[in-house]
């Protein structure tokens, strides 16, 4: 499909609009920090959400509403104040790979970063107002992260783009975070990041659309890739690169484009 560069700005920009809507959340992940107001609770419960988000999506939100059960419907409190004795809980949680074991650790990492690293967001900011990139910032933060002994099985879960893994998860979660959407999709609560600097979470069915559409010429899903459809899309939208993973998404998954 050979578009000019207004031809394929018009269409992208249409199935954004049809897309990015309220009516996209309730068969979203994003459903399951939309069920907060805090912004703590907001930030961890999505952080969380997306690490499980592959796969069928009506599991994801089913396995997302039983990880907030047991998180007590409250988050930040329930990491603030959790103990060792609290990690019980967790030890029959499943979504595929991520057992209770990995569950376990990510709350007791997320308690680390809330009471000593300033919380989530001041990870990112930190690293990008220093001038690095998304990626740069992605490392940073997942260094953090393992900071606490763990098993090696959990690195796993958390994307490294320094090996070029296509971080989709954390890109996601990020657009959620930062994008200022005055649909009511995402939340745009980490004001200190610009949405300019987020780059578009790339998975196999955003992967392939991209290559009809022709935003993207290589053949792997990596990060390379990302950085090169990130950059073509920023010549449609600078300030706002990531508004397209609504188009691309919606037309690999709904429209089996």
């Amino acid at each position: 499909m050979k578009l000019s560069e207004k031809e394929l700005k018009d269409f992208l920009d249409i199935k954004v609009d049809q897309y990015n809507r309220p009516e996209f959340i309730t068969h979203d992940p994003i459903s399951i920090p939309h069920q907060f107001s805090l912004k703590e609770d907001i930030e961890i419960a999505g952080f969380l959400v997306a690490t499980i988000s592959w796969g069928n999506r009506v599991s994801i939100i089913q396995n997302g509403n039983q990880l907030m059960q047991l998180l007590e419907e409250a988050p930040y409190q329930f990491i603030r104040e959790s103990g060792s004795g609290d990690m019980k809980r967790f030890q029959h949680f499943a979504h595929r790979t991520f057992n209770g074991s990995d569950c376990s650790y990510f709350i007791c990492a997320l308690k680390n970063i809330y009471l000593k690293h300033g919380g989530l967001e001041q990870l990112f900011k930190e690293i990008i107002n220093q001038g690095y990139s998304i990626k740069e910032a992605i490392i940073h933060f997942r260094n953090i992260f393992l900071e606490l002994p763990h098993l090696t099985r959990t690195e796993k879960h958390l994307a490294n783009p320094a090996k070029n893994a296509s971080a989709k998860r954390m890109n996601m979660f990020l657009r959620w975070m930062v994008r200022i959407d005055n649909r009511g999709v995402d939340f745009g609560i980490w004001k200190t990041i610009s949405p300019s600097a987020l780059f578009c979470p790339l998975d196999i069915h955003v992967g392939n659309v991209c290559r009809k559409l022709g935003l993207l010429e290589r053949n792997s899903n990596d990060w390379k890739s990302v950085e090169k459809l990130t950059s073509k899309l920023r010549t449609l939208d600078p300030d706002d690169p990531a508004k397209y993973d609504f188009a691309l998404f919606g037309l690999g998954i709904y429209e089996n484009f």
